[in-house]
């Protein structure tokens, strides 16, 4: 097996993604347990059965192991909007750009709980999850304003985009409320079809406000 073999290298990049989870995982169930000011990023290392030094090869600094790679994350998402065909109407295909991540953390649902769970408790974590969205959402709002023929400043791509971001972490919320019983895309879905829907008042609406009907991935 040569160094360039394609298979060796999905091997390592494997074996990077299991040491990358496990620091994740570590660093948030000592969090969960003790409080974000009493574990150190050696006792994360520790825990994952790694050096300190390996740590810093994949995180910056402990509060990135606990709230994820927003940076991955976007990137795959606005790559993932640039592949939707330009026909697909935004906030649909800004659900379809989702679909990998939605997905990734359905696979990781234990892992995504406990993140919830930890970042809800410590605010310093929310704010630095929230300034992360808010870097996504200014890029996506820049493609959408491409995909339309609109500028950046004008409302629809901010509102579509902001409307989208307001589904996703709904979503979220009552995903990690249920305790992962519900399937996190179903329920991404409903979201979607709601605001797809227009937001119809369920009193008077009732069959459209149910969801679930349509799916904006369609």
């Amino acid at each position: 097996m040569t160094p360039g073999d394609p298979a060796a290298l999905g091997r390592r990049d494997r074996k990077k993604q299991q040491t990358r989870a496990a620091l994740a995982d570590a660093a948030l169930r000592l969090v969960d347990e003790r409080g974000l000011d009493q574990v150190t990023v050696e006792e994360i290392a520790d825990a994952a059965d790694v050096s300190a030094r390996t740590f810093f090869n994949y995180f910056s600094t402990k509060d990135d192991a606990l709230v994820g790679d927003t940076d991955s994350d976007r990137e795959r998402v606005l790559r993932a909007l640039a592949d939707v065909p330009p026909q697909v109407p935004a906030l649909q295909a800004i659900r379809q750009a989702l679909t990998e991540v939605v997905d990734e953390v359905q696979g990781e649902a234990d892992l995504w709980l406990l993140r919830m769970r930890v970042v809800v408790q410590h605010p310093v974590l929310l704010a630095r999850l929230v300034a992360g969205n808010a870097a996504t959402e200014k890029a996506l709002i820049e493609v959408v304003a491409d995909r339309t023929g609109l500028s950046p400043d004008d409302t629809y791509p901010a509102l579509v985009v902001a409307v989208g971001g307001a589904a996703l972490r709904t979503s979220m919320v009552r995903w990690a409320a249920s305790g992962g019983a519900r399937s996190l895309a179903e329920l991404v879905n409903e979201a979607f079809a709601v605001v797809g829907a227009g937001l119809p008042d369920p009193r008077t609406a009732p069959d459209a406000a149910a969801s679930g009907q349509a799916d904006p991935r369609v």
